[in-house]
């Protein structure tokens, strides 16, 4: 009978340990920067990103008070005109009970990196 607690003890043990490193792994990623290039359109009630090579569209958050600026420089006459953009950012989980809800993710930028009213030949051109 000992044999056997030994065993389930350090079977228990071992799930204790993979749970813990599963949840640092989740948590390094959420903190990691990413690099977006997609077109960004912005007025009134909209702040949305649209990716180039997939189509996710992100809500946008503009940590960095640089984009929603650089977007109002270019002078469009009309809202929600959209403009190629790059940028560094991380993905949170949107909140369901504000109009961000209806996006997967929303996209906190840290870093504008190109912002263009031409927009590139490929995907994002489609």
């Amino acid at each position: 009978m000992s044999t056997y607690k030994k065993l389930i003890f350090f079977l228990f043990a071992s799930m204790v340990v993979l749970a813990a490193c599963n949840n640092d792994d989740k948590g390094a990623d959420k903190n990691k920067s990413l690099v977006v290039k997609g077109l960004y359109s912005y007025g009134p009630e909209i702040k949305s990103f649209t990716e180039c090579e997939d189509g996710r569209e992100f809500w946008v958050a503009d940590s960095a008070k640089t984009l929603e600026l650089a977007y109002s420089n270019l002078g469009f006459e009309k809202p929600y005109t959209p403009v190629y953009i790059e940028v560094e950012c991380k993905l949170v989980k949107s909140d369901t009970s504000k109009i961000t809800g209806d996006y997967d993710s929303t996209m906190v930028v840290t870093k504008l990196l190109k912002i263009s009213k031409q927009i590139p030949d490929g995907p994002c051109s489609q």
